[in-house]
């Protein structure tokens, strides 16, 4: 044997947490892709050759259960030791998907962290409430726009983010392309467009919010983010695809930050596009940004230019919201081709605790933008039709 005998543990608690994967196949190869899992995801390390005692019997996971589905799957059960995720985001993401994430036929169906592991995660620090709170919106939906096209100057960006405010929409944000770029260069795009949205207010009363694209090296992410809440941005455009989830776990709990942060979808679609590989929508859009600390997880419309079907979207809707270890509910962000045509629609699915994201088709309704966004909110806080 080459490896130390070690039959015990001192740091085992026996709490463990749990993962719910979607294993296609026959009933042969899902249970030869579950037992290869439990191993794949914590030793990583031939069976027959695991030391026995606490490494064999608690390190290595467990199948807790393994059931036939209606679609010809298997619902396999795993659970993992506390200790083997450690108090850390990216080791815990390592063991509920790591390798295994390269295995055909294997998804993410949910994830069952135990209270000890969420307890060491704060999760969002605003949620739906607080995001509500510091927009001054007690009940309707929520409003979203977002700056665009690519090309404009930062004057012109900032005279749309103007309008929009003008017109009442609640967040106007970076489109996700605009970031540090000879075109539009970072730190006077934000400097514009906190002044020209602070000015709307200062007129209408309102309290709308600029949310800048803080993405970008990770060298810069503290800068950005100090930055756009120095010169009065409301909120921040993360994406967790290109620079990390853990990133925006620990914006959420930097106490001198606090601002809300907008989750945007770039990078990881391929996750939720296969039944068979990747994730749920419900994991990846819902459990997962409440554990990395987003307040607003954007996702592709039921109807828009993307592929997600309304059954989908309505299982993120209850991935923001369900029961997490006590983590606040997130607001469910659906945009993605979206125009005010589909506001009745989206009406009668999301119901009041949503963000409408419309973005380019809000300049659709006629030749004045601030009429536009006025239009919007008549849609949702009225239930007018476009």
């Amino acid at each position: 044997m080459t490896v130390p005998e070690q039959k015990h543990i001192e740091v085992l608690s026996g709490t463990r947490f749990t993962v719910h994967y979607r294993i296609a196949g026959s009933k042969h190869d899902a249970e030869a892709k579950s037992e290869a899992l439990r191993y794949e995801q914590t030793v990583e390390f031939p069976a027959e050759l695991t030391p026995a005692g606490d490494i064999a019997d608690h390190i290595v996971g467990r199948i807790e259960g393994f059931e036939a589905r209606d679609d010809g799957a298997y619902d396999v059960t795993v659970s993992y030791a506390d200790e083997v995720a450690g108090a850390e985001l990216p080791q815990f993401l390592n063991v509920l998907f790591g390798n295994s994430s390269m295995t055909p036929g294997v998804r993410v169906e949910r994830i069952d962290p135990s209270s000890a592991i969420l307890a060491k995660f704060r999760g969002p620090r605003f949620g739906a409430d607080g995001l509500r709170q510091t927009l001054g919106v007690a009940y309707r939906p929520l409003l979203m726009t977002a700056l665009k096209p690519m090309g404009l100057s930062n004057e012109n960006l900032a005279k749309i983010a103007y309008d929009c405010a003008l017109g009442g929409i609640d967040i106007i944000k970076d489109d996700h392309g605009l970031g540090n770029q000879p075109i539009t260069d970072f730190d006077e795009r934000v400097r514009f467009c906190t002044d020209a949205v602070g000015r709307a207010n200062r007129e209408t009363g309102y309290r709308s919010v600029y949310a800048p694209n803080i993405t970008g090296p990770a060298r810069d992410l503290e800068r950005r983010a100090r930055f756009a809440r120095e010169q009065g941005a409301g909120a921040v455009l993360y994406m967790p695809g290109l620079a990390g989830f853990d990133g925006m776990r620990a914006l959420a709990d930097d106490e001198d930050f606090g601002l809300p942060i907008i989750s945007h979808p770039a990078f990881y679609g391929s996750f939720v596009t296969f039944p068979d590989n990747g994730f749920s929508h419900y994991a990846l859009y819902g459990q997962l940004q409440r554990l990395a600390g987003a307040d607003s997880s954007i996702y592709p419309n039921f109807g828009g230019r993307f592929s997600f079907s309304r059954e989908e979207c309505v299982s993120i809707v209850r991935g923001c919201n369900e029961e997490f270890g006590g983590m606040q509910p997130i607001f469910p962000t659906p945009g993605g081709g979206m125009n005010m045509k589909s506001i009745p629609d989206m009406r009668s699915v999301y119901g009041k605790d949503v963000i409408y994201l419309v973005g380019g088709g809000l300049h659709r309704h006629s030749d004045n933008l601030v009429e536009n966004a006025r239009h919007f909110r008549r849609l949702v806080t009225e239930g007018e039709n476009a």
